[in-house]
């Protein structure tokens, strides 16, 4: 049996050091074959969103690096372990890069499970899945939203057995053998049969006073032309008609640059509002985004008690878009960006998810689609009323999205047809669900 540990732990990782040599210890102890990926030393790109690794190159990533064989390496193991420090409750950046690349290994095609829609399957088989995160202490918020996420991974990883389990730097090496023990003993009876519901409740506090200038972070790598930037610029309209002096930075833009990093630093440091707008990518944020975010939460760490426009308590709200028509599939990425306002030192003050956004707007400003759109500009509208008034956004927003803009089986089965074309521009219409990766049985 082959077990494939991805390690997305950063350097000088005392934690996630001790984790990886008990989990290895215990697997070869129990014969398995173990291979073990630092991805950190590995060269990774971000994923461009594009699709192409399902309507160009169906199965494969369009980007030629080592993301390519861990993705093969994956489907032929036996078992697919995280290793992360837990970051607001999800993945570390390092790690969700290569999470962001496991998309070419399920199909584009739709299914429903547990009345939910979901990705059909492209492997016969793939394998059991083990997540494991650490923390410094015990955050029993932060570990329900890790659980909760390692679940609804598994159920689009097609894991027939799953397990998640946490590790707290305080814990002795035995105390962390025994629970090796017990994750990987757990594996063989905790089935992945059905959706999880238990994220934490995250409360939404207001600013209490108006806001004066706003900024809009759009965590998609489709940029100008995206989703995300369509609707936080169409709330930022809004917030502009208000005479609130608004501005816009695109992560994927400045995440390798040190130079516009610092500006994205400063503008965070220096408004009254942020707003965040990203895709969701693999029940998350994507890994870009994730970075930010790290970065953000590290230098307010530092600057605490330094930074009086912090102390002012600024607000932090989200915008989540998903490629499904059920905008629940956005919740745990969501409660991520709360917790992560929660330990960054920002009022969080709320958060719109909405399904099938791609498929409906597909980076077109709301001002130019029909009356599709109606209840979500009307949602935009009163998040913004709040919102420039340092309030937080109102359920009746929330409840204006969360009926699917299209009927899910109508939305299922037009994506039968939707990737057939894009498909067919490429002359691969007929190797949609090919299996690049599987190993024949002779």
């Amino acid at each position: 049996m082959k077990a494939i540990l991805l390690n997305g732990s950063h350097a000088d990782d005392v934690t996630g050091g001790r984790v990886h040599a008990a989990l290895t210890t215990e697997l070869e102890a129990r014969g398995w074959q173990v291979e073990h990926i630092l991805l950190r030393e590995k060269k990774i790109g971000n994923c461009a969103g594009d699709f192409f690794c399902w309507v160009r190159n169906p199965g494969i990533c369009n980007v030629n690096d080592d993301n390519r064989a861990i993705a093969e390496s994956v489907i032929n193991s036996d078992l697919m372990v995280y290793l992360t420090p837990i970051t607001f409750g999800g993945y570390s950046s390092v790690l969700k890069q290569m999470v962001d690349h496991q998309l070419p290994n399920i199909s584009p095609f739709f299914a429903q499970v547990a009345g939910e829609t979901h990705h059909q399957r492209r492997y016969r088989k793939y394998p059991d899945f083990l997540a494991i995160g650490w923390l410094d202490q015990h955050e029993p918020q932060t570990e329900m939203i890790f659980q909760h996420l390692a679940d609804r991974n598994a159920i689009n990883y097609f894991a027939k057995k799953s397990v998640a389990g946490v590790v707290t730097a305080d814990q002795t090496d035995q105390e962390i053998q025994l629970s090796m023990q017990n994750w990987l003993n757990g594996l063989n009876h905790r089935s992945t049969v059905k959706l999880a519901t238990n994220l934490p409740l995250m409360e939404a506090s207001p600013r209490l006073s108006p806001i004066r200038n706003a900024l809009l972070l759009v965590g998609s790598p489709r940029t100008k032309k995206s989703t995300s930037h369509a609707l936080g610029g169409y709330l930022f309209e809004q917030l502009s008609a208000r005479k609130i002096e608004t501005k816009t930075i695109h992560i994927h833009t400045s995440i390798r640059s040190a130079e516009r990093m610092k500006t994205l630093l400063e503008a965070v440091a220096a408004a009254d509002l942020v707003l965040l707008a990203f895709p969701l990518y693999v029940d998350s944020l994507p890994a870009p985004t994730i970075e930010a975010l790290e970065r953000i939460a590290a230098q307010r760490a530092s600057n605490v008690g330094t930074n009086p426009h912090q102390a002012q308590r600024q607000l932090f709200a989200a915008i989540s878009n998903c490629g499904f028509p059920e905008p629940q599939h956005n919740a745990t990425a969501l409660a991520i960006c709360a917790n992560f306002a929660r330990k960054a030192g920002f009022n969080w003050a709320g958060s719109l998810a909405l399904g099938a956004g791609q498929g409906m707007i597909h980076g077109t400003s709301l001002n130019e689609l029909d009356g599709r759109v109606i209840p979500l500009k009307k949602a935009l509208d009163l998040a913004a009323e709040a919102l420039a008034e340092g309030q937080t956004i109102p359920d009746e927003a929330r409840k204006l999205l969360i009926k699917p803009f299209i009927p899910a089986w109508l939305y299922r089965w037009m994506g039968i047809y939707g990737w057939r074309q894009q498909a067919k521009q490429y002359g691969m219409q007929r190797s949609l669900k090919r299996r690049p990766y599987e190993i024949k049985e002779r």
